[in-house]
């Protein structure tokens, strides 16, 4: 792989920036990666684990002379980024982000960014249920969609450039405008964490089953909730709040809907019911054959008689 850039700057050091830094010294696409994060133990950590040439908690510092920076931060922290790094910035260097709600990040960073930038939105949809410097690592963003939200007057060279750098981490990449993207991103993503957010609050509030019975006893379904919920807290508290609107439209709808089964499930009507659990066991075969998922049971995970064999 040929070096696409001089010099990247990684704002944020997180799970996906540090993922970002394994891919770029696994493929040798940058010269020089600066790293800069405003908590020093977490950039001493990123030291520690070599992800990263030169280190600062200074944004400013970071970007000065980058080629490519990519801010990777908890959403809402998006436009005091903007407004650290836009002194720094050199003419002609791409600036983008990793964040899920991409309208908000748009009105938070653009009117920041000065006009000989190239600033693309973009968000890979790729991630686990850890943070931090060490949750990263090389080949998260493989077969992955990596989505831009191009503001009016984007640079198509700077947008062809942007667009090869993820697709040699393996990504394909799409475009959409930012609007659409967060109501999709809210159906797909934001909702199914939400919900999962709750039902394990929900398990924690019960006083006729204890907390002890629901560890032991958790079946998959339950297991599997508990996973999204183990989620970077603070990231989830920005983007409930910073894409509101679709949030809001999404979860009316999912109360309808559970409104609709929960009366199925009162006066027994169980055609109804199959009928909906029919109709949504296809989606799951639609994603396994678009290769966002495998066809293993219990999602792949090994069991005792597997391990034995």
């Amino acid at each position: 792989m040929t070096v696409q850039f001089d010099r990247i700057a990684l704002i944020g050091i997180g799970l996906i920036g540090s993922s970002i830094a394994h891919d770029i010294r696994r493929l040798g696409l940058a010269k020089e990666v600066v790293i800069a994060t405003r908590s020093a133990d977490t950039l001493k950590r990123a030291e520690e684990l070599q992800l990263g040439d030169r280190y600062t908690t200074s944004s400013a510092e970071a970007v000065k002379d980058a080629d490519l920076v990519i801010v990777s931060v908890p959403v809402g922290a998006s436009e005091s980024v903007a407004k650290e790094i836009a002194g720094s910035l050199k003419p002609g260097a791409i600036v983008t982000d990793v964040g899920s709600t991409k309208a908000s990040v748009i009105a938070q960073m653009q009117p920041h960014m000065p006009p000989h930038v190239h600033f693309i939105p973009g968000h890979p949809l790729a991630g686990t249920e850890k943070s931090g410097p060490d949750a990263g690592f090389p080949g998260l963003f493989e077969g992955r969609w990596c989505i831009f939200t191009p503001v009016a007057g984007t640079d198509a060279t700077a947008l062809k450039t942007l667009r090869q750098f993820w697709e040699a981490f393996g990504s394909k990449v799409d475009e959409m405008d930012a609007e659409h993207h967060d109501k999709v991103l809210a159906i797909v993503s934001h909702l199914p964490h939400i919900i999962a957010y709750n039902i394990v609050g929900t398990a924690d509030d019960l006083e006729a089953v204890t907390e002890s019975e629901v560890i032991k006893y958790s079946a998959s379904g339950f297991r599997d909730f508990t996973r999204l919920a183990a989620s970077d807290p603070t990231m989830w508290r920005d983007v409930c709040l910073h894409n509101k609107d679709a949030i809001l439209e999404m979860l009316a709808r999912f109360s309808e809907d559970l409104a609709y089964l929960q009366r199925a499930i009162r006066w027994g009507e169980g055609d109804k019911i199959f009928d909906l659990f029919t109709r949504t066991r296809s989606i799951r075969r639609s994603i396994i054959q678009a290769g966002q998922d495998v066809d293993a049971p219990d999602f792949g995970r090994p069991h005792p008689l597997e391990k034995n064999t």
